[in-house]
């Protein structure tokens, strides 16, 4: 059946009238819709004094996303030595930067109604850990989660630091699109695991990145194997690491890190020890498995 034989079944329909576009003109009206669109979005504002913005990001919770973030964001500031490094927990809904940082109050507020970062191990935080008072839930609409992303962002005096590392929720949603749209964002980092389930959600959410222009700087193998702590054999409990290559490839970017399972990595999390200062010794900091990614800026 073709749509001449469908329009005339239509009862009520006396004419139609069809306008065929050329190819050129579905060209420039595709033009005039992104530039509308384009005027439509926020515009992106640098924060005063922050050279570099890095997300840390995955499609998928428990790949140990947050273990991530702080341990890079306290390795950076160790390798760079006097450039400052800070660490923005984006995570409205679960922080948990404040425990794996060892941190725990509310900022200070000063001249222009900022918010102080607190601080710990060189580095400046700010998480909203730190303003929901006690351990009840954060229930709140889009709208809301993206005002307190850009009080956590343009409300904080960050500044000066050479690069903030921002530790984001799973997921693709609010959050994420705030950031990329009201900030110049150097690059991001995908953290996944060997598993076919975490990989999926990666690759959705580098798709995302892609979609909203933010630079994939690589991928994080999270728990890439578990290495007997009495016979050191590794062991692939999540499935081999393929999987992450063949997202890094198809994005054309590199496996930055392949981090082994550690028990030790979660105790110490749990004890706002970050392992690069706790276990500097450790094959994951040896092999500078945690410690990459000064080198890119």
């Amino acid at each position: 059946m073709n749509s001449s034989t469908v329009l005339q079944r239509l009862p009520t329909l006396k004419y139609v009238l069809v306008r065929y576009a050329s190819a050129a003109q579905n060209q420039d009206l595709k033009k005039r819709q992104e530039a509308m669109m384009a005027r439509s979005l926020p515009k992106q504002v640098s924060i005063p004094g922050v050279n570099h913005i890095i997300l840390v990001s995955s499609g998928k919770g428990g790949v140990g996303k947050s273990t991530v973030s702080a341990n890079l964001a306290v390795a950076l500031g160790i390798e760079l030595g006097e450039r400052k490094v800070g660490l923005l927990d984006a995570d409205v809904f679960g922080p948990s930067i404040p425990t794996m940082m060892n941190l725990e109050g509310s900022p200070d507020i000063v001249e222009g109604n900022k918010m102080v970062p607190l601080v710990n191990y060189g580095l400046k935080v700010m998480s909203m850990g730190f303003l929901v008072p006690g351990s009840g839930p954060v229930v709140w609409r889009g709208l809301m989660v993206m005002q307190a992303i850009q009080d956590l962002t343009k409300n904080v005096k960050w500044g000066p630091l050479d690069i903030l590392v921002v530790d984001t929720p799973p997921g693709t949603g609010d959050t994420h699109l705030s950031l990329a749209q009201t900030l110049p964002l150097s690059g991001a980092l995908v953290v996944t695991t060997s598993q076919k389930v975490a990989l999926n959600a990666a690759r959705k959410g580098a798709q995302m990145l892609e979609k909203v222009k933010v630079p994939i700087i690589g991928v994080v193998n999270n728990m890439s194997t578990f290495i007997c702590p009495k016979c050191d054999t590794p062991s692939n409990i999540f499935g081999t690491n393929e999987g992450a290559q063949m997202l890094a490839k198809d994005f054309g970017v590199k496996v930055l890190s392949n981090i082994p399972l550690d028990p030790r990595i979660g105790e110490l999390s749990d004890t706002g020890q970050p392992v690069v200062l706790a276990h500097p010794e450790s094959k994951q900091v040896k092999s500078r498995s945690i410690t990459f990614g000064a080198s890119h800026f």
